[in-house]
């Protein structure tokens, strides 16, 4: 399952312009992607676990002007370069990112979070057969275990109503998409006011349907200082 059609270029990406302020210990001045976990900064698993797909042509990281990490961060990793083109949100920076690297529109790109350093090798695999084969864009999520519930807008919180959690899928990384589609999709989604939480919201948002390729739970994401711990247990 490892071949790849003729003419198919797959890139990474990697957007790490963000500081992390939930993920922050005392004391500690650096974004969370560059917290060291087993020797390496947690950017560096991330940006190698692409890397370790055969298929994967490159991968550039977008960070802001002034990141004064990644250069050294990323010293001796081959096949990435740096781009600094990160912006205020998430969307901004892989748009700003997208069109920086100059990949070809037809091209394929995997979005992947900094803060997943877990990625296993077999999800990605899976993702990449799938989009492939498919010809259409998507994510690594995992279905929902536990009972969802809505919570009111009021205070005290209360229960709106409970969501059949068959139906939910909680949405990891790498998202694959077109280069062109995804472009095309967060410019328009930018431009129109709408709130983009990841690459899949705006390329949905455009009319395009995304696949689902089940993920791991080694996969989680660093979200809070305590999660560091387990995910470097993890590794």
């Amino acid at each position: 399952m490892n071949a790849i059609a003729p003419n198919v270029v797959i890139h990474g990406l990697v957007p790490a312009g963000g500081v992390g302020q939930r993920a922050q210990s005392a004391g500690q001045t650096e974004p969370k992607q560059y917290r060291i976990l087993r020797g390496r900064p947690m950017l560096v698993w991330a940006v190698q676990a692409l890397l370790a797909e055969s298929r994967v042509k490159d991968v550039v990281v977008g960070v802001q002007a002034d990141d004064a990490f990644a250069q050294m961060a990323l010293a001796g990793v081959s096949r990435v370069r740096l781009s600094r083109s990160a912006g205020s949100s998430r969307a901004q920076t892989v748009l700003q990112t997208l069109i920086d690297s100059d990949f070809d529109r037809n091209d394929w790109v995997l979005v992947h979070d900094a803060a997943r350093p877990g990625l296993p090798a077999a999800n990605l695999r899976a993702l990449i057969d799938a989009c492939l084969a498919h010809q259409q864009g998507g994510v690594l999520a995992l279905p929902a275990s536990d009972t969802i519930k809505i919570a009111s807008q009021t205070t005290p919180l209360q229960v709106q109503r409970t969501v059949d959690r068959q139906t939910v899928w909680l949405a990891q990384t790498p998202q694959m998409f077109e280069v062109g589609a995804l472009i095309d999709a967060l410019t328009r989604a930018l431009a129109a006011g709408v709130s983009i939480t990841d690459e899949a919201s705006a390329m949905e948002w455009a009319g395009h349907t995304v696949l689902l390729i089940e993920g791991s739970a080694r996969n989680r994401k660093v979200t809070w200082a305590q999660d560091f711990e387990a995910i470097e247990r993890s590794l």
